[in-house]
């Protein structure tokens, strides 16, 4: 038998095939929605803007993990949605995914609100906080700021 391989995919909105959109919403709906038992709009319309970037990482057809890259009106880069599904949580996937997106937002600075019990792992990645904890779903949240590097 010969070994899996997991493959990094990133698509703007208008390049996901219908059967790829709906797997990642899945996704994104039963763990956020569903599992974490948050009542919100996921929906939010930011995935359909021209300079969103969605990262997954399949394995043989299957969504392992997501993220999602927005544009924010002052050049930052705005990481979210970052899910693993939950047979493939411990894998290093969300790590291997964060990875990829700050290869793809460059220097830019980058941002993202996280659940404080993850925000451990989002230091790995040079973020710090930059606020107070809040409650949004229920579920307690840090912003976070990684800084841009400079240009040469």
């Amino acid at each position: 038998m010969l070994p899996q391989t997991t493959s990094v995919r990133v698509s703007a909105f208008a390049d996901l095939t219908p059967h790829i959109l709906y797997d990642l919403l899945r996704l994104r709906v039963d763990t956020f929605v569903v599992e974490q038992e948050c009542a919100y709009p996921e929906l939010d319309g930011r995935d359909v803007e021209p300079a969103t970037r969605h990262l997954w990482l399949e394995r043989d057809g299957a969504v392992l993990a997501y993220l999602r890259i927005l544009a924010e009106p002052d050049g930052a880069a705005r990481i979210g949605r970052v899910v693993v599904a939950p047979a493939a949580r411990g894998g290093g996937h969300a790590g291997r995914l964060m990875t990829e997106a700050l290869a793809l937002a460059g220097d830019r600075p980058c941002v993202l609100e996280a659940q404080a019990h993850l925000a451990a792992f989002y230091a790995r990645y040079g973020f710090t906080v930059t606020g107070p904890e809040y409650v949004e779903d229920g579920i307690p949240h840090l912003p976070m700021r990684r800084p841009g590097r400079p240009t040469p």
